[in-house]
């Protein structure tokens, strides 16, 4: 099989993450063209990333075989509008944003063979959980080709496209809604008599420990949680459940699609 080629529109977090990566894995193609209005944002991809082609123009990069959209949801519209004269029949659009459906972007883009993909952080280092869906034009031998591709990312799975937007928030944003409590473990550790080797250690391993406990010991999450009898943020459990609450759901509306 022909190597692909493949352009982003958009050179930002997501894109960085994904050509790491690819880089990580070994995945080849042919060529890679990255697009973006800020051309700081371009020499800084090309200094890690020396097999990238940046573009000045989004209309070259459209003509390549498989275009990444790595935008904001806001402006993904407008620019699907804008490739729309220069895509080819046999174009695969791979968008990684929440609330643009596939109707959406084939009726403005003219493009019939889509995928939809919810990145991960965790694919920078070939570890995510990326929960991907197909429009129906595509074949199997596409379909096969996509996989092969972002496997590399780390888990890939297929899903039904409602689904998407949930798994936004349930698992490509979940890491920050705990990383900065890590962080601040670390901090309180170098203050009570560790250093910052031993706190990160200890907090690493425990979690890795913690969470095969929740969620593969076969006990219930009640029988999981009565295994330690003190509990110092108890006060505060309500609090942080509703943050989670009051956060989440009304951001899951925001992005699903209406």
């Amino acid at each position: 099989m022909k190597k692909q080629s493949i352009g982003f529109i958009g050179g930002g977090r997501v894109t960085k993450i994904m050509l790491k990566a690819f880089a990580n894995a070994n995945i080849k193609f042919s060529s890679i063209l990255v697009y973006d209005i800020n051309h700081e944002v371009l020499e800084a991809l090309k200094k890690q990333f020396s097999n990238i082609k940046p573009v000045n123009s989004f209309t070259e990069l459209a003509k390549q075989d498989l275009v990444v959209i790595a935008l904001h949801p806001p402006v993904i519209k407008e620019m699907l509008e804008k490739i729309k004269a220069f895509v080819h029949e046999n174009t695969i659009i791979l968008s990684l944003a929440p609330k643009i459906t596939i109707e959406v972007i084939s009726n403005l883009s003219g493009v019939k063979k889509i995928a939809r993909l919810i990145p991960n952080a965790t694919s920078y280092i070939n570890e995510g959980y990326n929960p991907v869906c197909f429009s129906k034009d595509l074949n199997p031998d596409e379909k096969q080709l996509l996989f092969t591709v972002l496997s590399s990312l780390g888990k890939t799975f297929e899903t039904e496209e409602q689904k998407l937007e949930a798994y936004a928030i349930i698992s490509a944003m979940l890491p920050t809604y705990f990383w900065f409590q890590w962080e601040e473990l670390e901090k309180i550790g170098s203050q009570i008599g560790l250093n910052e080797k031993e706190s990160k250690e200890a907090i690493k391993e425990t979690l890795l420990s913690a969470i095969h406990l929740f969620y593969d010991s076969g006990l219930t999450s009640s029988e999981v949680i009565d295994l330690i009898p003190v509990k110092p943020l108890g006060i505060e459990e309500n609090n942080i459940k509703s943050c989670f609450n009051n956060c989440l759901l009304p951001l899951f509306d925001k992005i699903k699609p209406q």
